[in-house]
């Protein structure tokens, strides 16, 4: 008979040789429709003068074009089309995303407004008072007849929805409340005639290329046309993006009666009709909107100032098996949501000294822990300290964190050892990973203290990534596993998109010896969080790094957002 080790062993390779085989047929669906799309390049002459970004569709207003480089799919306006004439307006994605939603599950996306009335009925009567000056209660006639107004025109509906899946994910929101929720003024924004344009195009296009779009992002569909589906915010897993397959009737009913017929033109390629309304496009009113964009006087809040005042209308209950969340942030000394069972809370879950006696899983060390513990005078007066305290970090970590966070020791440093010892009388059920592992359900989860992405550190940083990796790895070379650290390992495991301001394109992978244990040794993912990235931009991907497919998984906390649910993954990998 086999060892143990052995039929182990050969379980572990026929789980890979399984995956392997899957992902190879779905590269060569995904390269059939790929192929469809780059035949498209020569149909459109400005794509001479591109040499990576290629239009393959557009009309008059928007264009879909594709990165030879990233190999994505974006949606762009073409120029002149305005998305909103309010100043710095950040919710053009989150109302795309309604859009849609509200197109596919209009009965969903009403209740998820209707769920929120006493939320929506305080943004309206701040409404009404930046308009007029007058201050009204909630049970008012004014602000009644707002709300009732939401109802009566599906693009400003959608709009709400928008707004108030921003509000949930990042928090309330307090400039130019009368242009995103009182109609009287929102008609001026612009924004409905931009949704109109853009849902024509996204259903023209999603009928006519195997794309699907959920407002922000682009898939390429495989030649099955499958369709994505991921708990979001409608509370239970249903398909969130709009693909040919997508039964649009019901969701087109509430649409202007014009808009409904170009639509429907639209799905049975007849001709398009003129525009229901007028947009707003640069070429008339350009100017006049860099004056009132250069005169503007911002006055938002930040939204942590602002969640006394709102309540939360989703369930604070999570029941995910293995949890994923990190970034909570927490101003009140607890914990924001429950759950019983096995959690991974991958840094910064404190800014008030949280303590939690129920909550079981792993923690890995963020920045914010840091300075949220020596921020307790009764912690900082401990003699543990003495032998940092005149360290320069160390001075700066207690009275100016932001100026301490480049200039803090990597993680093999003795400090995050007490910090480690700190942490774990607030989390007795916790294991806290200070460059250590921990096996559950046979997974072994590795936990490394990389509080920061020191990208200007990066040669000292990935030499401590490398000697940690290779110790704790030695233990077991065949047994999947998992790495964890608060900031990225580097770029090719994170979430974070080069697009974003946070991005440093010189963080990526640059020792050989990390390479060579990822090759070698049986890992499967790595999870990470620091970068703020709505939970609602994607929470996982798969990603090719050393000669492997890897997950890699960000999971920030909003009230959308408890938790992501890592055992689905694990048993999409590990059958």
């Amino acid at each position: 008979m086999k060892a143990k080790n052995e039929i182990f062993k050969d379980m572990l390779n026929e789980q890979r040789e399984n995956l392997e085989t899957a992902i190879e047929i779905k590269q060569n669906n995904f390269e059939i429709s790929q192929n469809l799309l780059e035949s498209r390049f020569e149909l459109y002459p400005e794509n001479r003068r591109r040499s990576v970004n290629k239009v393959i569709y557009h009309n008059q207003y928007f264009q879909l074009v594709y990165n030879l480089n990233s190999q994505s799919l974006t949606i762009e306006s073409k120029g002149d089309l305005i998305y909103s004439a309010i100043p710095y307006d950040t919710g053009r994605n989150y109302i795309q995303k309604a859009l849609i939603q509200s197109i596919l599950h209009p009965t969903k996306t009403r209740k998820y407004i209707e769920s929120h009335e006493n939320n929506l009925k305080k943004y309206l009567a701040l409404s009404i008072f930046q308009v007029s000056g007058r201050k009204v209660t909630l049970d008012s006639n004014e602000v009644e007849r707002a709300y009732q107004q939401i109802f009566e025109d599906a693009l400003f509906e959608m709009q709400v929805l928008g707004r108030l899946m921003q509000h949930d994910e990042t928090g309330p929101l307090s400039a130019n409340l009368a242009g995103k929720f009182l109609y009287s003024e929102n008609i001026k924004t612009g924004i409905s005639p931009y949704l109109a344009e853009y849902l024509k195009f996204v259903v023209e296009v999603t009928q006519t290329l195997p794309i699907s779009t959920d407002g922000k992002n682009v898939q390429l569909l495989d030649s099955a046309y499958e369709q994505t589906s991921e708990k979001g915010y409608l509370d239970q897993p249903k398909s969130l993006a709009l693909t040919s397959q997508s039964d649009l009737n019901v969701g087109l009913e509430n649409l202007p009666a014009t808009l409904k017929v170009e639509i429907e033109n639209l799905k049975v390629s007849e001709p398009i009709s003129q525009v229901m309304t007028k947009p707003l496009l640069k070429s008339n009113v350009g100017n006049q909107l860099k004056a009132l964009r250069k005169n503007y006087v911002a006055h938002s809040q930040a939204p942590k100032e602002l969640e006394q005042y709102f309540e939360n209308v989703h369930s604070t209950q999570n029941d995910n098996k293995i949890n994923v969340i990190s970034d909570i942030d927490s101003q009140n000394g607890k914990l924001p949501f429950s759950n019983p069972n096995f959690n991974i809370l991958v840094g910064n879950v404190s800014n008030s000294i949280v303590s939690d006696t129920e909550m079981q899983g792993i923690y890995v060390i963020g920045n914010h822990e840091l300075s949220d513990l020596l921020s307790d005078n009764i912690i900082f007066k401990k003699s543990k300290w003495n032998a940092f305290r005149e360290k320069e970090w160390f001075e700066e970590l207690v009275v100016d964190p932001n100026q301490a966070w480049a200039k803090l020791p990597v993680g093999n440093n003795s400090f995050y050892e007490l910090i480690k010892d700190e942490l774990a009388q607030n989390y007795p059920k916790m294991k806290i990973l200070n460059n250590e592992s921990v096996i559950y359900e046979g997974i072994r989860y590795i936990g490394l203290t990389i509080p920061l992405a020191l990208s200007k550190r990066k040669k000292e940083l990935q030499n401590f990534i490398a000697i940690e990796m290779e110790r704790l790895l030695a233990q077991d070379r065949n047994i999947p596993t998992v790495i964890i650290s608060h900031a990225p390992l580097f770029n090719e495991l994170s979430m974070l998109s080069p697009k974003s301001k946070s991005y440093n394109k010189s963080y990526k992978c640059a020792h050989r010896g990390i390479l060579n244990l990822f090759d070698k040794f049986n890992i499967i993912g790595a999870i990470h969080g620091h970068h703020h990235i709505p939970a609602s931009s994607g929470q996982s991907k798969m990603v090719s790094f050393s000669n492997k497919k890897l997950f890699v998984v960000c999971s920030i906390y909003s009230k959308i957002n408890t938790g992501f649910e890592l055992s689905n993954l694990l048993s999409d990998l590990i059958p």
